[in-house]
């Protein structure tokens, strides 16, 4: 019997898969490219259209994560370079992606949906790998000192350090990532879905766009299907996924005391009472698990002293990576001295402050509300469970489904647009912060709280000396995220419409926004500079010291 039931399950997905699959496959013609119905009856297909992209994004945004992350933590030089670029990535917005990504993936399949739909998937993975991949770099650099030492003790090779040390500490925070990874994809997806860029105008079939034509059509009761229709995919996905990769992930906490056994998710439960599904994932489960094992690399005794002085190394990195700065910034200052004036980069440079106070605001806010809320939720499984899906459906919520709220009041009480539409901005903040906290207060080592208790430390003593220090190294990685997360937030707040009436603030993003409908490519690459710039300098600044400071003085040793 739950055999049965297992069986239907995998072929209902691979039946869904099958159909988004040969929908790609179609010809793009004008009729495909920019009908969206707003008939509740199309929305079931849409709903999995979406679905899919976002879990293809999703995977490569994985694939992203385990190289590029990888990368930068373990090697000290790569990540002298990959970190300020992934910094970078992180800030420049979706549309500045959508405006040189459209044209090279609709070249690439000419005539199809299926250029339109990679580059779809393409947005949407931009809105979800930077997160992962600072959570995977964060982890791998505060791997416990005790573990490391255990693994040269025991002799492990590179190859099974990673696999069975770094990639286990990492999975908790990782899985929490991953869930705020897809909220933020359905943040976005309204423009990942619905593409103008100058004369290029396509919608492809899926919640996001259905969600923008009700917004340009005014049809509020098309835009409570589209909220229905999400939190049935979310508590879908919530239910099948996410709920039994929390559960597993729990094993790997770092803790010498066990906590309270939280009672397995009811696919864990049907997967474990079946038979033929049990001993297929018993068998994939333990190929894993001897690939983990494989004496690939060198064990640290293996490893004799270098030939080749590091500072030689050094010296010669640098003067590459000097020599390709000098260059690049050559061309950059000949092609801005062609089409830019000193006044225009200035005042870009001022839009760009306008959008950088919004973001600190934001950031603060968003702090002070969700830091003691999430260490509330993560000390207890029970919590912690019941909040998971209410705050990934929260952080689902496109800007937009709150546009129509926010323009009406605006305009009803003759507010400032600069002041009154920065919450929304929060709605893209918040959620990253709120789920690297909870990660943190989850795998916090019982024994150390434990121990708090018997001493009975309490109070402002509890919070400076046992648990904030304990989530720093988790906080520093959501307020990363946060700030990217903001930043690209922007574009989609600070222009808000509803129907004919489109109210701006002034900053960086609606500056981008524009300049991105109006297809002006020189603009929109200024405006892309500047915000990468802004991200790149207060990273360096501010929360690269903080993260260093967190490694050396915040890790459970």
């Amino acid at each position: 019997m739950f055999d049965l039931v297992g069986l239907v399950i995998l072929m209902g997905l691979a039946v869904a898969m099958a159909t988004v699959g040969r929908h790609m496959l179609v010809p793009l013609s004008p009729a495909t490219a920019q009908t969206i119905h707003l008939d509740p009856s199309w929305l079931p297909g849409y709903a999995l259209r979406t679905t899919f992209r976002m879990f293809a994004a999703l995977l490569a945004s994985l694939v992203f994560t385990f190289t590029y992350a990888v990368w930068a933590a373990k090697s000290r030089r790569a990540g002298q370079l990959l970190i300020p670029v992934l910094d970078i990535l992180q800030s420049v917005p979706i549309l500045g992606f959508l405006t040189f990504t459209v044209v090279f993936f609709l070249g690439l399949f000419p005539g199809q949906m299926m250029g339109a739909e990679l580059a779809a998937i393409f947005t949407i993975f931009t809105s979800q790998a930077w997160n992962m991949a600072f959570s995977m770099y964060q982890s791998l650099r505060t791997v416990p000192a005790d573990l490391e030492e255990a693994a040269r003790c025991f002799g492990l090779t590179a190859w099974q350090r990673f696999w069975r040390l770094e990639v286990p500490f990492a999975i908790p925070s990782l899985v929490w990532n991953a869930m705020i990874s897809m909220s933020g994809g359905w943040f976005m997806v309204v423009y990942s879905e619905t593409i103008t860029v100058g004369s290029t105008d396509i919608a492809l079939p899926g919640i996001g766009s259905y969600v923008g034509t009700a917004i340009a059509h005014r049809d509020l009761l098309a835009i409570g299907y589209a909220i229905v229709t999400m939190l049935i995919v979310i508590l879908a996905y919530d239910q099948l996924l996410f709920r039994p990769l929390v559960a597993w992930s729990a094993r790997f906490s770092v803790e010498d005391t066990q906590g309270e056994a939280a009672p397995d998710p009811w696919v864990l439960a049907l997967l474990r009472r079946t038979s033929v599904l049990r001993r297929v994932s018993d068998a994939l489960g333990h190929a894993l698990t001897s690939i983990g094992w494989l004496r690939i690399g060198r064990a640290p005794s293996d490893i004799g002293p270098s030939h080749i002085s590091g500072r030689v190394i050094d010296i010669a990195w640098w003067a590459c990576l000097g020599l390709c700065v000098v260059i690049a910034g050559e061309k950059v200052a000949v092609y801005a001295a062609a089409h830019f004036t000193v006044t225009q980069v200035l005042h870009v440079a001022g839009l760009g402050g306008l959008t950088l106070v919004r973001v600190l605001v934001t950031l603060l806010v968003a702090s002070l509300i969700w830091v003691p809320v999430g260490i509330w939720l993560g000390l207890d499984a029970r919590r912690a469970r019941r909040a998971q899906f209410v705050a990934q459906f929260m952080a689902a919520f496109p800007a937009n489904l709150f546009f129509p709220l926010f323009v009406l009041f605006i305009v009803r009480f003759h507010l400032n647009s600069n002041i009154w539409l920065t919450p929304l901005m929060l709605l893209g903040t918040q959620w990253y912060i709120l789920f690297n906290i909870v990660a943190g207060a989850s795998s916090y080592p019982t024994d150390l709280l434990e121990a708090a208790r018997n001493f009975q430390v309490r109070g402002m003593l509890w919070w400076m000396r046992v648990m904030l220090p304990g989530i720093v190294p988790f906080f520093i990685t959501g307020a990363i995220t946060a700030s990217g997360g903001a930043w690209n937030a922007a574009i989609a707040t600070e222009m808000a419409s509803w129907g004919s009436t489109t109210l701006r603030a002034q900053g960086l993003g609606a500056y981008i926004a524009q300049a991105t409908i109006d297809g002006a490519t020189d603009r929109v690459g200024l405006g892309m500079v500047v915000m990468s710039l802004f991200v790149l300098l207060f990273n360096r600044m501010v929360w690269r010291p903080l993260a260093n400071y967190a490694a050396r003085h915040f890790t459970f040793n």
